[in-house]
């Protein structure tokens, strides 16, 4: 199976781990499933790093450093994931969100996430 990490499962993974449920940390750990973030993850966080919204620990770059050698995947965003997004209902408005559900959706992935929004989507999630 593939995973797509929510942005807060990935700074968990990474700095937080007792953050995570017995469950993402199987799945984190374990090697039978292909674990991915997306571009856009990265973008979040640099986006929300650099305006103060939040205190990263290391740098960008170390960050996906940390992603390869946790043998994390990176997934781009393609017209498929665009055109998708276009057709989510708006039950929140956070576009990051909304872009890993439509990446999600269009990769036959399921997204690990704690996000109780996320959980109301058409999306196959586990936490």
């Amino acid at each position: 199976m593939n995973y797509l990490l929510d942005t807060h499962v990935l700074l968990w993974a990474m700095f937080e781990p007792h953050k995570l449920s017995r469950t993402a940390r199987e799945l984190l750990t374990g090697d039978d499933s292909l674990k991915f973030i997306s571009i856009v993850t990265m973008w979040e966080l640099a986006i929300k790093n650099r305006i103060g919204k939040l205190a990263l620990p290391i740098g960008i770059h170390q960050i996906f450093l940390r992603v390869e050698q946790m043998n994390v995947g990176l997934v781009g965003v393609d017209q498929q994931d665009i055109e998708m997004f276009n057709t989510l209902p708006l039950l929140h408005r956070d576009p990051f969100d909304g872009i890993l559900i439509s990446s999600a959706i269009a990769g036959n992935m399921t997204i690990i996430t704690a996000d109780e929004n996320i959980h109301k989507y058409d999306v196959h999630w586990i936490w």
